[in-house]
């Protein structure tokens, strides 16, 4: 593995952890910048197939359903369709008449650069609560005072930092094992993945998923735990592939060039898109279920 990318894979997943910890409007702050770039890298791809999207208009409503998603998250859902059809509106009155490519795309972007990244907000924000040995930060921070005990920290944060956990146990697995065993390719979307690549990918979620399980002291552990790690090993590979059709379609090698070693802000969160939405109704409607049980 280059240097330069195992660098640039270090720094990131250490601010990446720093504020997922701090929660807040930090870890807000930050998926805002993070849907920013990859709104920014995404139009794009878009121009490049010569389709005229509402870029600006869609890039500042998918901020405004993350600031739903911080302040108010139980009307997030209500708010998407809204936004929705406000960019249709704008794309309405524009003076050259918008196309089909021109309303899809831009609602693609609003569901994909916006919506979906909000329910990491929505699941670090958990139920809201606050351990009492952490330090109160401005800004609706959290901050352990102790690390000897983090079955004290707040729930959102330990399920996210388990989903999290997921995803690069099934991005390192795949890439280390894909390198040293890899011999069938995938995918030809994707011709550098190889089925025992991602095999060993899904693998290490699942793994991370039952370990989770277990410190969490979930219902049922061995079952959910191996559930939501082969879940996310499969639905981050699937957002892998995603972002590498649209780049295949616009005819580029990455989406930007902004993390040395690893190309655009696209190129390393297009596992996390999918992923979201799925951990937290895993944990808010599955888990109650089996609780109860």
């Amino acid at each position: 593995m280059p240097t330069q990318r195992i660098i640039s894979a270090v720094i990131g997943i250490a601010l990446a952890f720093s504020l997922l910890i701090l929660g807040g409007w930090y870890f807000s702050a930050a998926i805002a910048l993070v849907i920013y770039l990859g709104l920014r890298e995404y139009f794009q791809m878009v121009r490049a197939k010569g389709i005229a999207p509402a870029a600006k208009t869609t890039m500042v409503l998918s901020l405004m359903l993350l600031l739903s998603a911080t302040v108010t998250p139980h009307l997030t859902d209500a708010f998407f369709p809204l936004t929705g059809a406000l960019i249709c509106f704008y794309l309405l009155f524009q003076p050259k008449m918008a196309t089909i490519a021109d309303i899809s795309t831009s609602l693609l972007g609003l569901f994909y650069g916006g919506y979906l990244p909000s329910y990491w907000v929505r699941l670090r924000l958990g139920d809201g609560a606050v351990n009492p040995m952490g330090l109160h930060l401005p800004l609706n921070g959290f901050w352990p005072e102790s690390w000897a005990h983090p079955e004290n920290f707040p729930t959102g944060l330990l399920v996210t930092i388990l989903a999290f956990a997921c995803i690069w146990a099934a991005d390192i697995g795949a890439y280390i094992m894909g390198k040293w065993l890899g011999r069938t390719r995938l995918s030809d979307i994707s011709p550098k993945k190889t089925v025992e690549g991602s095999l060993w990918g899904v693998g290490g979620s699942l793994l991370v998923g039952v370990l989770g399980a277990w410190y969490l002291q979930w219902p049922y552990w061995e079952i959910t735990g191996a559930l939501l790690g082969l879940l996310i090993g499969i639905v981050s590979l699937l957002g892998d592939l995603t972002e590498s059709m649209m780049k295949r379609d616009a005819g580029v090698k990455d989406s930007g060039q902004l993390i040395p070693g690893h190309g655009g802000i696209l190129d390393r969160t297009d596992s996390y898109v999918f992923t979201a939405p799925l951990v937290y109704y895993f944990v808010v409607l599955l888990l109650p279920v089996l609780n109860n049980l």
